[in-house]
């Protein structure tokens, strides 16, 4: 009876808590009603947390007399954490004024502050323009982004939103020098007013002056302050007297008072002038000043850093002399300092180019450049603009020519500096976030309570926990009361965990939702769940992408081959030399055994040395790298516009070679907005669901009644008429917006009516209710919940006309309309209700309290099923990966039934006859397998449900284990691990963690499978344009080689000269490789298999078997599988085989028949007919190359222009190539050793260049399509190819076969 007792008194006591958790607020004669949490998620200092705890007993609701429409807004703010489109209509000022009345400023500015900034995609935000008199002349910027700005005498300041927030006047004519001593004082220097001078901000008035004045030298007065800079306890200020003699001055924040000097210098030369910048660098507390002056005789100055604790120079450079630099002559224009990075930077005045030095490793020449032939700063003579040059939150900023250019995150890489894009959320506010990850709070430890640093925290203390805490390290529950833990960011999962004895383990980083209690810690920093975590994603296995393997053994090949050759001339050209058998044009011997000067030996030697030199640069593929490059950069770039933002450049190649997708089914293969898809109502199923046609009126009016009472969420719709906001739950969202459709009005709906009492939802009895007094003395009472709960307690339902009907006889209709929901894994949510009479509901508020709801003789009003729909274009997606060999997997938390049903609607499982195990299968079930037993499951494995995150890790490994690419998408901080290990990795822009987000290569940016399999498209794209980069390389390396290689041979010399090589080498590789590496994707990329890590040869059993396939059980699908081209196919050999034996045929023909062939003049002399001999192979062999890549643009196609005008860069460089050939041949003939060609040799060039288009063929590999020709004749079917197969795995074979007949191919 005890026990009976106390769960009832628990019961009411949870009942009373959930009834309070509302709150009424009236403000500016608007009712708003709202729950406690969100209010009290303004923070312990706000007006609304202070409202919020009146007594529980007040019934009248809290006035505030203030602009509701602008509370409605902010309420908004508080829910979603983001300001809403409402909120358009007025001014930031407006705004921000409210938000700081009600004491959550610090939300507003969080939600308001601009979008993050990243150096090259920066677009200006706001332009600021003070109203009074004068330009601005200097600024300082706050940690919190509020800005400082002198004009004239003046100093106009602005907050973190850059709206004005009032003016100083100070007694200096102009101020040339600022710096932000205090939150509100400010440290300001003039040059034309002697002193440095504090002014105050919240009063406005001069709080004191320092001068530097020396009893001993009278020459030391009126002093101007040139720059500023401030340390935590210090300012230190530049000054100078007008005989130019020099000063640093320390000055103490407090006192104001000079304490120390540093660097006093006489100022009469360049490196003794008074610096012109000062930095202090926290990191080293070092003082970095510079000096710059310009004028006939260009840029010089002087880099010195200063130790203020010793007052000594610990380095420092002079430029021009005996600078620390390699670039003599070229001294920088500007120069600034990035604290927080611990770089100094440099602006070179002839070259323009922009120099960084480390800080941390400074030496004789620091400095490493990026070149981007800027124009240089040499005309930029007289006085040095301090702002030409400035490092702020991690950008470089550099003034030229009338423009600004944003560095971002300047890098240092490889002896150059690279500017990249930073798409890492702004550093603007990086301090501030630091201080509020910084977190105070009060520990018990040794019996003492002693409050500190959430980072000071050991094993063994006792930590208090209350709503609104982060847990601070790993650690078990002692005691709680109500204790929840929204454990999302560790687990991914948005439902809160309830923590007792029973489950009594909290994690470090997870939220308390609600209740309080008091953990023992029990692990900190890396023995901490996140801390493995984060452990588990920072470890690189160094692997190479399928792209680069392959790569590797081509560009190992060809440079073996191609040095082979180059050996191979040199040696036959200097035997021919030294035996006599070399001659000149005239016919003489160039080698004579004694008679021969040792200089020319050396000449002739040199020359053939150069041959070989050459031969080996043409054959080398250097250009490959930059093919790779390239490519991968274009495609980048597109993919950016596809919705895909790439981390890792070699994920673009890596998901081309994608054998398998595991991904996430909430909010990537569906919308993640719960929806109500099937509704009945009065006997019927209403269709569409949110037809209010077919509905009585007073049906209709009761579901909407009870929908606005019932509920936690809330509806906001615009003034102006937008898209009406939903708050709430998932569920909740999903009914009220059905109801919305039906055209509900929440806010007069429910001021038609009082809320009596409310019976929140309770997830035991899966149902919550409402009871409202309607008018006089009638009172509604209004129940949702669990379908098969509330039919249960209804006896009537209100039929199509509005009429009462008995449940009885049609409680079977509604049973199975519910269960007919169940099985399409619908969320089935009924909602019932039944008059009352207000003599019967307690009239004492205490009674009401304790009073329960009626829950019997119900009323049906309807039956709704939701789910979360799949995303428009899934299906279609889905079908695109199967036709492109790709298999798709769902990894999901959810149950079975509704991975299934989801997986069957987007095409994962084709048919319910697939939906058995292995192809569908529990997390646990997987997870319980050996590690044999798991990868030969894994490659059945279609959709997993119930899986955590270290199940999909599991799968991915067992999936890689057996060759495949795998590409993992994930938005949890738990799923970093499987997508660090993945060999591509997606997370999701929308829903991700941060922590998910760094550890994949490419982030979806609309949470959108579509787009992953656009980013494929583009892997593809990148993989075909890399074969055709390579096909067109190997055709003029093959040409080249052959031609040199016969003529050294036979006639010893070659007709191809060392600049002309160079030349094709500059075809072939630079200008080659940007043409073919921008070709876009096209949609038979589609329909390949993919190429996937290992290389399959075929055994010639096999290749037999295939002929005779009805020996074997393969379906046409099958091939794939086992069948994957290499790098270089069949066809990029056949092209490249016809080509090049076409090139050389020409060539040699021209080169040996060509008095025969007789197209020149025939009064030449012997030594002109060589050169123009000579000059039209170069020519000819130029122009192949032109034509040529047309046909490498389509490796497999007759029509190689297909699309050719919409890559205009393609156009582009092979127009310039050509233009570029006519101008060598006639008119830089003396460089290249050519000689201009007549108009019937330019046609016979150009001829057998266009001949060249008709070398390739259409057709494909004879094998090939002889075993596609089998496959589609095929009459049994097998998915998985064979009906018996054998791994032997001493010989590494997988015999394949029916019958008696056996074949075998090896991987």
């Amino acid at each position: 009876m005890e026990a009976e007792g106390s769960s009832q008194a628990s019961a009411a006591a949870s009942e009373s808590q959930a009834t309070s958790e509302r709150i009424k607020l009236n403000v500016g004669g608007k009712l708003f009603e709202t729950t406690l949490s969100t209010i009290r998620s303004a923070g312990p200092d706000s007006l609304l947390f202070v409202l919020s705890n009146r007594p529980a007993n007040d019934p009248n609701p809290v006035f505030i007399d203030r602009d509701p429409e602008i509370f409605s807004v902010l309420l908004s703010l508080l829910r979603t954490n983001q300001i809403p489109s409402a909120a358009r209509r007025f001014s930031t000022q407006e705004l921000a004024d409210e938000a700081a009345f009600y004491g959550i400023d610090s939300h507003f500015r969080s939600a308001a502050a601009p979008p993050p900034f990243s150096g090259i995609d920066a677009s200006i935000v706001k332009s600021i323009s003070p109203a009074s008199e004068g330009l601005p002349s200097t600024f300082a910027v706050a940690d919190n982004g509020a800005v400082w700005i002198a004009h004239g005498g003046q100093i106009s300041s602005y907050d973190w939103s850059l709206a004005h927030t009032g003016t100083l006047r100070t007694h200096l004519d102009e101020i040339d020098s600022i710096c932000r001593v205090w939150t509100e004082i400010a440290a300001v220097g003039s040059e034309s007013d002697a002193g440095l001078h504090f002014y105050d901000f919240s009063s406005s008035r001069h709080v004191g002056s320092v001068h530097w004045t020396d009893p001993s030298d009278p020459r030391i007065f009126k002093a101007r302050v040139n720059a500023i800079t401030a340390s935590e306890t210090s300012v230190f200020a530049s000054f100078d007297c007008p005989h130019r003699e020099n000063i640093v001055l320390e000055i103490d924040k407090e006192r104001i008072q000079i304490v120390s000097q540093l660097g006093r210098q006489s100022g009469n030369q360049a490196k003794h002038m008074v610096p012109s910048k000062l930095t202090f660098v926290p990191a080293t507390g070092v003082l970095v000043g510079t000096a710059i002056t310009s004028g006939a005789f260009g840029y010089s100055g002087y880099i010195r850093i200063w130790d203020p604790r010793s007052g000594d120079v610990v380095w420092e450079t002079n430029e021009p002399g005996a600078g620390r630099s390699s670039r003599f002559g070229d001294s920088f224009a500007d120069v600034d300092v990035d604290a927080e990075g611990l770089s100094i930077f440099k602006l070179c005045s002839k070259s323009g180019d922009l120099g960084m030095a480390d800080m941390r490793r400074l030496g004789d020449d620091p400095w490493v450049y990026l070149e981007e032939k800027n124009p240089s700063m040499v005309n930029y003579g007289g006085e040095v603009n301090n702002l030409l040059m400035h490092c702020c939150w991690g950008q470089v900023f550099v003034g030229r020519g009338g423009s600004l250019e944003v560095w971002s995150r300047v890098q240092a890489h490889g002896g150059s500096i690279e500017a990249v894009s930073d798409y890492r959320q702004s550093l603007q506010f990086k301090n501030l976030n630091a201080e509020k990850q910084n977190i105070q709070l009060e520990v018990t430890r040794g019996g003492r309570t002693i409050k500190l640093s959430i980072f000071d925290i050991v094993v063994g203390d006792v930590v208090p926990l209350k709503i609104g805490d982060q847990v601070p390290a790993d650690g078990v529950l002692i005691t709680g009361h109500s204790l929840a833990i929204d454990e999302s960011s560790m687990t991914g999962e948005s439902k809160i965990v309830q923590k007792d004895h029973k489950a009594p383990f909290l994690m470090s980083g997870c939220k308390v939702a609600d209740g309080v209690g008091t953990m023992l810690v029990t692990g900190v920093g890396i023995n901490t769940e996140w801390g493995l975590l984060m452990a588990s994603i920072s470890e690189d296995n160094g692997e190479e992408t399928p792209l680069q393997v392959r790569l590797n053994g081509v560009a190992t090949f060809v440079g073996i081959v191609g040095l082979t050759v180059a050996v191979s001339v040199l040696a036959v050209l200097l035997g021919r030399y030294f035996s006599g058998n070399t001659k000149d044009v005239d016919g003489q011997v160039q080698f004579v055994a004694g008679k021969t000067s040792i200089s020319d030996a050396v000449d002739g030697v040199i020359k053939l040395f150069t041959i070989a030199v050459t031969i080996v640069v043409v054959a080398v593929p250097e250009g490959l790298p930059l093919a790779v490059t390239l490519t991968l950069a274009f495609s980048m770039r597109k993919m950016m516009a596809d919705k895909a933002l790439v981390r890792r450049l070699s994920a673009c190649e890596t998901m081309g070679s994608a054998t398998t997708i595991c991904s996430d089914k909430t909010g990537t293969l569906t919308l993640n907005q719960m929806t109500v898809v099937e509704a009945y109502a009065g006997r019927k199923k209403q269709d569409p669901p949110d037809d209010s046609s077919k509905l009585h009126p007073e049906v209709l009016s009761l579901i909407n009644e009870g929908i606005a009472q019932n509920t936690t969420g809330n509806v906001f719709v615009p003034k102006d008429g937008g898209e009406a906001e939903i708050s709430g739950s998932p569920t909740e969202k999903a009914i009220l917006s059905w109801a919305v459709k039906l055209g509900m009005n929440f806010d007069l709906t429910r001021s038609n009516s009082t809320v009596l009492h409310v019976f929140p939802f309770n997830s035991e009895k899966k149902r919550g209710g409402v009871a409202l007094k309607m008018g006089v003395s009638g009172v509604h009472i209004h129940w949702k919940g669990a379908a098969e709960i509330v039919l249960g307690a209804c006896t009537q339902y209100l039929d199509s006309n509005g009429q009462l009907q008995s449940i009885e006889k049609d409680k079977v209709f509604f049973t199975e309309a519910i269960e007919d929901m169940a099985v399409q894994s619908l969320r089935c949510v009924a909602i019932a209700y039944r008059p009352y009479e207000l003599d019967k509901v307690p009239s004492k508020q205490e009674d009401l309290d304790k009073w329960s709801l009626p829950e019997q003789e119900l009323i049906l009003l309807a039956i709704v099923g939701i789910k979360d729909p799949c995303r428009p274009g899934v299906k279609e997606a889905v079908r695109l990966c199967s036709q492109a060999g790709v298999k798709v997997r769902m990894v999901t938390g959810d149950n079975l039934n509704t991975a299934k049903a989801i997986a069957l609607e987007c095409g994962i499982l084709s048919s319910k006859e697939e939906a058995v195990e292995p192809n569908i299968i529990e997390g646990k079930t997987f997870r319980e397998l050996s590690e044999i037993e798991r990868e030969q499951v894994a490659k059945k494995i279609t959709v997993m449900g119930r899986s955590s995150p270290n199940d999909k890790l599991l799968l991915v490994q067992a999936l890689r284990k057996l060759g495949e690419v795998v590409a993992v998408t994930g938005d949890g901080t738990n799923d970093a691990p499987a997508l660090h290990e993945a060999d591509i990795g997606l997370s999701m822009g929308i829903q991700g963690t941060e922590v998910a987000k760094e550890s994949s290569d490419i982030i979806i940016l609309d949470d959108n499978f579509a787009s992953v399999v656009k980013v494929v498209r583009w892997g593809r794209s990148v993989y075909a344009n890399i074969q055709k980069f390579i096909q067109f390389q190997l055709t003029v390396n093959v040409a080249a080689l052959v031609i040199n290689v016969v003529a050294a041979v036979s006639a010893g010399e070659v007709p191809l000269n060392a600049v002309q090589l160079l030349w094709v080498n500059l075809i072939m590789d630079t200008l080659g490789a940007l043409a073919l590496a921008t070709e876009p994707p096209t949609d038979s990329l589609m329909r390949r298999s993919p190429v996937g890590r290992r290389f399959v040869l075929l055994h010639l059993d096999l290749i037999s078997a295939f002929y005779h396939v009805s020996r074997l059980n393969f379906t046409p699908c099958a091939l794939p599988r086992f069948f994957r081209e290499s790098l270089i196919t069949n066809v990029m050999w056949r092209n490249l085989v016809i080509q090049a034996v076409y090139q050389v045929t020409i060539l040699l023909i021209l080169n040996f028949g060509w008095q025969s062939i007789n197209l020149g003049d025939d009064q030449d002399s012997k030594s002109h007919s060589l050169q123009v001999k000579n000059t039209l192979i170069f020519n000819t062999f130029v122009l192949c190359q032109i034509f040529n890549e047309f046909n490498a643009r389509k490796i497999d196609q007759m029509n190689v222009f297909k699309g050719v005008t919409k890559n205009r860069l393609f156009m582009g460089i092979v127009g310039m190539t050509f233009v570029l050939q006519i101008l060598i041949i006639e008119f830089l003939g003396k460089f290249t050793s050519t000689v201009r060609l007549d108009w019937k040799l330019w046609l016979f060039s150009l001829g057998i260049g266009i001949i060249s288009w008709k070398t390739n063929s259409s057709s494909e590999n004879t094998m090939v399509t002889d075993l596609k020709e089998a496959y589609q004749t095929t009459q049994e079917v097998s998915y998985y190819c064979c009906c018996a197969t054998t791994i032997d795995t001493r010989e590494n074979w997988l015999v394949i076969g029916g019958g008696k007949k056996k074949s075998k191919i090896y991987i």
